[in-house]
């Protein structure tokens, strides 16, 4: 059996600690100013909500989850429609099913493009609402949101979120 090594000298141990606590706070990235890269966050919020209809009307339904939900998965989900659950309870869509990924744009200023795939004719104005109140929900910011919906070189539909039911 080896020896234990013998502790450090009495007047050792404060230098030790606190070298061994600057290593520590120190990460060894040198400081920095602002630096710009882009425009701000959106797109990301706690829980899913997405609009479907329920006796003719729009309605907000909040989906259980943990993790974030930016917009193209917010985009995604509503278009897949209710599940069986919110179906049990009288929930529709007038979305029709996807084709393909659809593309989405938001800028710092409220604006956001929604491309979806060609194949999709135009959509009902509950339709667009569906897509537009789910597209304001998921933006991180409660700013008023417009909404672009097209399919490119077929059609193009524009809304805000200004009667999206809460």
């Amino acid at each position: 059996m080896s020896p234990a090594p013998a502790p450090a000298p009495r007047s050792l141990r404060p230098a030790l600690l606190c070298t061994t606590a600057l290593l520590l706070a120190s990460c060894g990235i040198p400081e920095t100013g602002v630096v710009e890269t882009g425009e701000p966050a959106t797109g990301i919020r706690p829980a899913q909500v997405s609009y479907f209809v329920s006796e003719g009307t729009l309605v907000p339904v909040r989906r259980r989850g943990f993790a974030p939900v930016d917009i193209e998965t917010a985009v995604a989900t509503v278009f897949q429609g209710p599940d069986v659950r919110e179906r049990r309870s009288g929930m529709t869509t007038q979305l029709p099913p996807l084709t393909g990924a659809p593309s989405v744009r938001a800028d710092g200023d409220g604006e956001v493009t929604v491309e979806l795939p060609q194949g999709i004719g135009p959509l009902t104005e509950t339709a667009v609402a569906q897509l537009i109140c789910t597209v304001a929900y998921a933006r991180f910011d409660s700013a008023p949101t417009t909404v672009t919906v097209t399919v490119p070189g077929a059609w193009q539909t524009e809304g805000s979120t200004d009667s999206c039911p809460s």
